[in-house]
């Protein structure tokens, strides 16, 4: 989206009169002009359009009623506060321009000339992140057009509030309370790939997704108009690929995938919908579509309908009603057909749903319920492993002995017996086999030969652990500025000082990132400042670098980024040291979109945004500065196959509120910028 406001300018008319003003733009624009030179009494004089779909030519000042102001009485003796706003789509070109005249209906808009405007604020000695000055105005936030829509209500259901989003507020249950009330007991999953040797960018084939519980509402339904992937009726879908004889080069897996799953849709023959079972087309229903066909192929050269007569073609036949034909549905749940490997394919479905059933057999013997009260199940993750065992993170909102509430958030342990089950896994250290299926889970029980319901050693999670976020930057004042406002207010919502924003400065000129650190209110921060051209694998690692302690948690961040406020608890209890690694999914918005109207889709693909523990870290070598010295793309796949090669497990899920703004690629970083032809 390219989006701009004019509120520094204002305007000196000619001697006293009556003036109309006219504005053209592609796509859409407002002009707000003020009674006096005061912002705060400035009001819509004329716009184009609403809902982004009108534009104008340049110059084409009367298209639109809404386009020509009514007369405005102006005196040469005042000067007037105006703002333009524009707003323009990533098609077509882009154009805006405001045209006045006196108020003779016979007379043209002329476009503004400059002599007639002086800026509102001298800007020419502040840098680009100084925001301050610009006057806060109806017209840039509630009374704008261009911003109503926001206001309505968005069809993404994740926009809904949900318990999951605040529940790091409440207060933690004392780890004594709860310690003793499982068995202890070993956790090794046998997904986990430890030695086993990967090829380059293959990590992803085992990388897993958990299942949740309650629904989180992950699920883009709002964008499934674009693409209905959700629905997939091919077999394919089910089943994990292998890219047996070559290995892909980074960005083409997704694709790859997905031309063969085209490939095989149109090789499967005749299609039936999943909501009419084959059963039920009867052989006069298949016969008669057949005659249909016939007849269609038959007159294919004849023409609906004809324009030059007017008229009904004479040989065209109408399709009778068959007012007795039905069909018969069942209950189809799509969740059911899913699994748990990480689909590229897909990008707009939602986290894996788990079964109600299962979740209320495990929640009660995970607490001391002669003590503590259930009030509410938050959160249920869990981590299938068929031949070992599942993992479960349980988050539990309780009742001290009907008192205070507090919050219960640990890691409990579904062990399956050992016997012929495991042993069969030791021989299969991949996992298990593409497109198998859980068994029903038993009833929990300490019996002998029973699974196991107990609390797995090395896999409890720190919640006050410090989170170093590393985000190396160069030459993006407003994003710059943003991230660190959005830091600011992360701080503020949670009170939480223990996080740390490292910013790596590769010669930024366009703003003085140190100086805007220092202003903002931060728990702390450090900034870093190199020379040459922006290296992201070379900022990150100098980033981490800074750290020493390593036992706390590093997360490997981008600039463009909009934070849940929930996200500092969600990187801890994801991050294990020795165990566990978090890359939480991000939702990539589209062009023109936003937090609040959050049209996009999952960056399924992308491993960027990435949380580790720094020993962790340094064990698997850091980032790889060497390959990736002039060029970005891959580095993050690169170090996802060291990680998993360790033995770490990766969590994989998307994370509710959790956004990669859309963003100009202009004048980013390396970027070479074409120089204008000669005269």
């Amino acid at each position: 989206i390219a989006s701009l406001t004019l509120p520094w300018c204002s305007l000196r008319p000619f001697p006293l009169g009556d003036f109309q003003f006219s504005v053209a733009s592609d796509d859409n624009s407002e002009f707000w002009l003020s009674s006096d030179d005061s912002p705060s009494n400035s009001r819509l004089a004329a716009f184009v359009g609403k809902l982004g779909t009108e534009w104008t030519a340049p110059g084409e000042f009367t298209k639109f009623s809404s386009q020509v102001s009514k007369p405005l009485r102006l005196m040469s003796s005042r000067r007037y506060y105006f703002e333009l706003l524009h707003k323009q789509d990533d098609r077509g070109s882009d154009h805006v321009e405001v045209g006045w005249r006196v108020f003779l209906p016979s007379l043209k808009f002329e476009v503004i000339d400059s002599s007639y405007i002086s800026l509102y604020t001298d800007e020419s000695s502040l840098k680009m992140n100084h925001v301050e000055h610009i006057p806060q105005t109806l017209a840039s936030h509630s009374g704008s057009y261009l911003w109503e829509a926001q206001q309505d209500e968005h069809g993404a259901d994740m926009l809904k509030s949900d318990p999951r989003d605040t529940f790091f507020l409440t207060p933690a249950i004392e780890a004594s309370r709860v310690e003793n009330v499982l068995v202890p007991c070993a956790y090794s999953p046998t997904y986990v790939v430890k030695d086993f040797p990967i090829a380059r960018y293959q990590g992803l084939q085992f990388v897993y997704l958990s299942f949740v519980y309650p629904n989180d509402f992950t699920r883009l339904t709002h964008m499934e108009t674009e693409n209905k992937c959700f629905y997939r009726e091919s077999p394919l879908y089910l089943e994990k690929e292998t890219h047996e004889d070559t290995t892909p080069a980074p960005g083409k897996m997704a694709a790859t995938a997905a031309y063969n799953s085209s490939e095989a849709a149109r090789s499967e023959g005749p299609r039936v919908t999943s909501f009419l079972k084959m059963s039920e087309t009867t052989a006069s229903q298949r016969e008669e579509g057949k005659g249909q066909e016939e007849e269609e192929e038959e007159e294919e050269e004849v023409s609906d309908y004809s324009y030059e007569t007017g008229e009904l073609q004479q040989g065209w036949l109408e399709d009778s009603i068959n007012w007795q034909r039905t069909f018969s549905v069942s209950s189809v749940d799509f969740e059911l057909l899913r699994s748990d490997w990480n689909d590229l394919r897909c990008n707009v479905s939602g986290n894996l749903q788990l079964s109600e059933s299962e979740v209320v057999d495990v929640v009660p013997f995970s607490f001391p319920r002669s003590i503590y009260t259930l009030l509410r199940i938050v959160n249920v993750e869990k981590r299938r492993d068929t031949a070992r065992g599942n993992r479960y993170l349980l988050e539990l909102e309780l009742a001290e002995r009907g008192q205070r509430t507090v919050r219960l958030s640990e890691y409990v342990y579904v062990l399956l017996h050992q016997g012929k089950q495991d042993d069969s896994a030791e021989a299969n250290p991949d996992g298990p086999a593409p497109g198998a299926t859980e068994p029903q889970p038993s009833p929990w029980s300490i019996l002998y030969g029973k699974p196991i319901l107990c609390r797995p050693l090395r896999l409890s999670w720190k919640q006050d652990v410090m989170v170093h976020f590393v985000v190396p930057v160069k030459n993006q004042a407003r994003w710059v500025q943003q991230f660190i406002s959005d830091m600011a207010r992360l701080y503020g919502a949670t009170k939480d000082t223990n996080f740390n924003v490292i910013l790596v400065d590769f010669d930024s000129d366009d703003m003085d990132v140190e100086k805007a650190l220092q202003d903002a209110r931060l728990p702390r921060y450090q900034y870093l400042r190199r020379t040459g051209n922006f290296e992201r694998s070379a900022g990150l690692q100098a980033g981490v670098d800074t750290v020493e302690d390593g036992h706390s948690i590093v997360f490997l961040c981008d600039l463009h980024i909009h934070f849940p406020p929930n996200i500092l608890d969600s990187i801890r209890k994801h991050c294990v040291e020795g165990k566990l690694a978090y890359a939480p999914i991000v939702m990539r918005l589209s062009c023109g979109s936003s937090p609040r109207e959050p049209n996009g889709y999952w960056e399924v693909n992308g491993f960027g945004l990435f949380g580790i523990y720094k020993s962790d870290f340094d064990r698997v070598g850091g980032m790889n500065t060497e390959e990736f010295r002039d060029r970005w793309g891959g580095e993050d796949w690169e170090l996802l196959d060291r990680v998993l090669q360790s033995g770490l497990e990766v969590e994989r899920l998307r994370l509710r509120n959790f956004y990669h703004y859309y963003h100009s690629k202009r004048g980013m970083w390396n970027a070479r910028i074409k120089k204008p032809p000669k005269d």
